[in-house]
């Protein structure tokens, strides 16, 4: 009989994804706090889906450590004056080297073991020296990680201009790619600015009540200033560093830099296409 591991589904953050950790043994239901070793480190999540058991998919399962106890909780409270204090550090190094960055979130693991920064930027940083800085402060390992502008609206949180919550932050668990064509066949006024939300992406909402059509779209994607928007990877690592002790040169490192909108010399010619196409369209019309 093939081994079948009881498995649950743990979230570490609100509307955040759900991943599968195996049991253990322990007796863990749906509500309960439990302690489990995850990618970026130790941590406390909520189990959200039931116990079930999986045939054997050839996944490496990681298994949850213990439930959380009094002491985990207290320790993920003392923890976020350190999460603040390492925020305000960063901040203030960031400052004080110029760099073109923007500081979003700040995330300490359950036993202290790493610090990790979540940030976003337009271009290339050498931020090296920054990250020397903050593993000489804290004593613990650094780690820098560049996210999209749909993940930071998504931790900052905000309202929308529907005057509630975001939906991102409120109960979308992934993004999925968004283009100007389903404001088009929802009749919406086909302009970036109205269409875009607090992150500067096209609203999430614009693809709740789009349905795929089989009728002719008299705008095409190009001809309409089409905008498509694919899913932003969650997190890119940009840099880490291991170092406790002595502080020495890091490990050399991989800049990703974030892909960039159309131009503007772009966006002004396929706005020249809509006005020709625009004009074309009022004169069949006419002739009708």
């Amino acid at each position: 009989m093939p081994y079948m591991p009881e498995i649950v589904g743990v979230r570490f953050k609100t509307s955040g994804r759900i991943y599968d950790f195996e049991i253990n043994g322990i007796d863990v239901n749906e509500g309960d706090l439990v302690v489990v070793e995850s990618d970026l480190g130790l941590n406390i999540g909520n189990v959200v889906v039931e116990r079930h058991a999986v045939e054997d998919d050839e996944r490496k399962l990681k298994k949850i450590i213990r439930k959380a106890t009094e002491e985990d909780l207290r320790q993920k409270e003392e923890n976020k004056k350190l999460e603040t204090e390492a925020m305000n550090n960063c901040l203030e190094r960031i400052m004080a080297r110029g760099l073109p960055m923007k500081l979003i979130w700040t995330e300490v693991t359950l036993d202290r073991r790493r610090i990790i920064f979540y940030f976003t930027a337009e271009k290339r940083i050498d931020f090296r020296e920054l990250v020397k800085d903050l593993a000489a402060k804290f004593k613990t390992r650094i780690e820098m990680r560049q996210i999209g502008v749909r993940d930071a609206a998504k931790m900052l949180g905000s309202f929308g201009i529907c005057g509630k919550e975001l939906c991102c932050t409120k109960f979308l668990t992934s993004f999925e790619p968004i283009s100007i064509k389903m404001a088009k066949r929802q009749e919406l006024v086909l302009n970036t600015g109205k269409l875009s939300g607090v992150c500067g992406r096209l609203m999430c909402c614009l693809g709740f009540e789009y349905e795929t059509s089989t009728e002719d779209v008299s705008l095409t994607e190009e001809d309409s200033m089409s905008v498509s928007e694919d899913v932003e990877s969650l997190e890119m690592v940009v840099t880490s560093s291991d170092l406790i002790e002595e502080i020495e040169e890091p490990v050399p490192c991989t800049m990703i830099e974030p892909q960039r909108s159309a131009s503007q010399p772009e966006q002004k010619e396929k706005y020249k296409r809509f006005k020709r196409h625009k004009k074309k369209r009022k004169r069949k019309l006419a002739d009708q």
